[in-house]
């Protein structure tokens, strides 16, 4: 089934906040071998080439690491997960007020909608 990806922001960084996503929340485990770049690349119906540019984003961030010939997997750096966690958490959140305050709802009364 294809990924839910949209114009809004350019694909490998939308690529990157679903694997990001996966991860933080358990999906992947840390150590785990993710699928391959062409498996993953089918499944969200992209460009190898663009999965590939995501995992290189990945893997600068800290989140992926690349075995040669092994494959690519997942930090078992537990504290960079909870920190990319919280980072995804606290931006999130933020998105959430701002759309509020697109619809004029005010910080208060929208914590309190929560």
């Amino acid at each position: 089934m294809a990924w839910n990806l949209d114009s809004d922001k350019p694909i490998f960084i939308q690529i990157v906040e679903k694997i990001e996503s996966d991860i933080v929340s358990g999906k992947y485990a840390p150590g785990d071998k993710l699928p391959a770049v062409r498996e993953l690349a089918v499944e969200a119906a992209v460009n190898p080439n663009t999965m590939q540019k995501a995992f290189g984003e990945l893997e600068n961030l800290g989140l992926v690491h690349t075995q040669r010939t092994s494959g690519r997997f997942v930090t078992e750096d537990r504290k960079l997960i909870d920190k990319t966690r919280k980072e995804l958490a606290k931006k999130t959140a933020a998105e959430f007020l701002t759309r509020m305050e697109e619809l004029g709802i005010d910080r208060e009364e929208a914590i309190r909608l929560l």
